[in-house]
């Protein structure tokens, strides 16, 4: 256990004082992980969901999982946009009202992924987050649209790179009080910098992000009802 671990009792405080929220994507505000879908769609689904387990165990570094799972992948521009179309990103039931309430109390929503930003930004749309709030990487592609490796400067694409942002967003905006919620080990090590941290468990739970935070939610209405107290 971190010895800047909070208690309960403080982690709700700091969520219903928060200036910010940041979101993880995949397996928190939509059902599914996203990279799992995509290698689905492209026909290497077994291979590359075997690796996302491994890259969530915190096993290997997340920019060599990133890097290894897309070389297998090798996603076109096509692929890609098709699958949004075909297979629109699922939003998490209850997320909707949640960021509903958040942008309602004037607490900014930030979307902060390892995923991919066309889909993100698909995802931030439907919550009606400004896209200058989603941090997430980007895919590249060459001129007729074939897959061409992704954006290794993004702080998505490295290990802690979620609290790279987090950082990032207290300097930009003077937050003082930063709420980081998700599913997976990349979010729970973003706090600190983050004030808090709320394990979410309503998609897939990780016994490991479960026994080392304060606060661990499976439904996005216990968080609703955490805000009515304010």
């Amino acid at each position: 256990m971190s010895s800047t671990m909070t208690t309960l009792s403080q982690t709700k405080e700091l969520f219903r004082r928060a200036e910010a929220v940041c979101f993880d994507v995949d397996s928190t505000v939509i059902k599914e992980e996203g990279i799992d879908e995509l290698a689905k769609f492209c026909g290497v689904g077994d291979a590359v969901m075997e690796m996302t387990r491994k890259a969530m165990g915190g096993s290997v570094t997340f920019k060599k999982a990133l890097t290894d799972r897309l070389s297998i992948i090798r996603c076109s521009r096509e692929q890609v946009n098709k699958l949004i179309t075909d297979h629109p990103p699922q939003l998490t039931p209850g997320v909707r009202e949640l960021v509903e309430r958040l942008h309602q109390l004037n607490i900014k929503v930030f979307l902060i992924s390892g995923g991919f930003r066309c889909i993100v930004e698909h995802v931030a749309t439907q919550l009606n987050i400004p896209l200058n709030h989603v941090y997430a990487n980007r895919l590249k592609f060459y001129f007729n649209g074939e897959y061409a490796g992704f954006d290794e400067t993004q702080p998505t694409a490295e290990t802690g790179g979620k609290g790279k942002v987090i950082s990032m967003l207290k300097e930009q905006y003077g937050f003082k009080t930063v709420v980081m919620i998700g599913d997976g080990a990349t979010d729970l090590e973003a706090c600190p910098p983050a004030s808090a941290f709320i394990g979410f468990g309503g998609n897939v739970v990780r016994p490991q992000i479960r026994e080392r935070c304060s606060w661990y939610v499976t439904s996005f209405g216990e968080l609703v009802k955490e805000l009515e107290k304010i």
